[in-house]
């Protein structure tokens, strides 16, 4: 079943991108206490992920954080090593936090994994954003298969208080 709004977020260990290697997070961490845009992308280097969705948190970042903010992280079912380097060619600059779900752990206990094997790309995430506060999720948005809309960046600051 899918997460839902007003559901915490299930336990689990990221892998976040940082310019000193990757390091291990947990949700706890990462949600506990604070505001967090959550948003996901099949795919790191992805035609619509690369050229709209990465790029929209960045360019909305700014506003995301004056509406109260805290973090804003992009999840992609790939290895740290491929977020890092995404992240360094698509400017996210300390902007967006890149984490990695390698084995699709904490997507799948979101219950929002999806088969892309027909586009030989295995297991991977749904498109979506959410807000998290304090550990539960407030706001959140799935996308239709091959939509982009819902979970923009500019979607998801309509839905910020």
């Amino acid at each position: 079943m899918a997460i839902k709004v007003g559901d915490t977020i299930p336990e689990a260990t990221l892998i976040k991108a940082t310019e000193a290697g990757p390091q291990p997070v947990t949700t706890a961490e990462l949600f506990g206490g604070r505001t967090v845009a959550l948003f996901s992308v099949p795919g790191a280097f992805t035609p619509t992920c690369s050229a709209k969705h990465l790029p929209g948190f960045v360019e909305h970042a700014e506003a995301m954080h004056a509406k109260g903010v805290d973090e804003i992280a992009c999840l992609s079912v790939n290895d740290a090593f491929v977020m890092t380097a995404w992240g360094k060619s698509a400017g996210v600059d300390g902007k967006v936090t890149m984490l990695a779900d390698g084995s699709a752990d904490f997507t799948k206990a979101l219950g929002l994994e999806m088969d892309a094997s027909r586009f030989g790309m295995g297991m991977r995430g749904q498109r979506f954003s959410m807000i998290v506060t304090d550990g539960k999720v407030t706001q959140l948005n799935v996308e239709d298969p091959g939509a982009f809309a819902v979970s923009s960046a500019e979607h998801l600051m309509s839905q910020l208080a």
